[in-house]
């Protein structure tokens, strides 16, 4: 954390009449305990981490791209691709590293590179390596939400996953017996509960696949909600659907049925 203080009294105030322009940042790391190898894992026949790049490739609005890691077959990939790369520190690598530091570290040494350009930051659009449910058309809903209402501080993907409500949701007491995992009394009523899945109405999942950001999000990232800080606040949803950060290797198949229903086919 002491590098990204550094980072942010280094930066210089850029001059006036700058171009805006929309930055893409991907991070991925190389150390999985759940599924090792997974940011390269193949799906139809191309490395996952491949599909947030070609997401971002094909939006309308994403200017440039960049992939932060420390992985040296996603740099490979990176570099046929074409996008440009930012070494991620040792320090962002370890299994205690959040997600949140990795992004504004990124974010700040993409404001070295445009220190030196007459550009600045309309929105940053942070995905992960292993988030592979994204398409360019909805990185430029994302877009086209905060550059339609300028109070909003994030617009990010979110899936309807009713089957997996708070409501349904245990862990275990000292007994090593189910408890709720949220009090009942959090939603109501709890006499009025019942087990109907859409009883409460839809569950909106932030998925993952894509979060369209403000700056200010990334600056002064302790203002943020949990548990993504990056989000900031003030949030809007890019609907999707079954869209999902992948962790284990069941939910391959899940990935892979999403993605033919974009139009993949199996690369041979």
């Amino acid at each position: 954390m002491d590098k990204i203080i550094a980072m942010k009294k280094n930066i210089k105030d850029k001059p006036r009449n700058q171009k805006a322009i929309n930055w893409a940042l991907m991070i991925g790391r190389k150390g999985s305990k759940g599924f090792p190898g997974k940011i390269m894992y193949p799906i139809l026949g191309r490395p996952i981490s491949w599909y947030s790049i070609n997401a971002a490739k094909k939006s309308k609005f994403v200017n440039r791209i960049f992939v932060s890691t420390d992985s040296k077959e996603l740099k490979k990939l990176a570099k046929k691709e074409r996008v440009e790369l930012i070494d991620r520190p040792y320090e962002l690598t370890t299994d205690e590293a959040l997600g949140d530091h990795v992004f504004v570290h990124g974010y700040y040494e993409i404001k070295k590179i445009i220190e030196k350009e007459n550009t600045k930051i309309n929105t940053m659009i942070l995905l992960f390596a292993n988030a592979p449910t994204i398409t360019g058309k909805l990185i430029d809903q994302g877009i086209k939400i905060l550059n339609k209402d300028q109070s909003l501080d994030s617009a990010v993907t979110t899936s309807v996953y009713n089957m997996w409500s708070p409501l349904r949701a245990r862990r275990l007491d000292k007994n090593k017996t189910l408890k709720p995992f949220v009090p009942f009394n959090t939603f109501g009523n709890p006499k009025t509960l019942n087990c109907d899945r859409d009883s409460q109405g839809d569950v909106f999942y932030a998925d993952m696949s894509v979060s369209v950001v403000r700056p200010h999000c990334l600056e002064k990232l302790k203002n943020g909600l949990l548990p993504q800080k990056w989000m900031g606040k003030k949030i809007a949803p890019i609907h999707s659907w079954g869209g999902c950060d992948v962790d284990y290797d069941w939910q391959i198949p899940i990935v892979e049925f999403w993605l033919k229903k974009q139009g993949y086919k199996n690369k041979k």
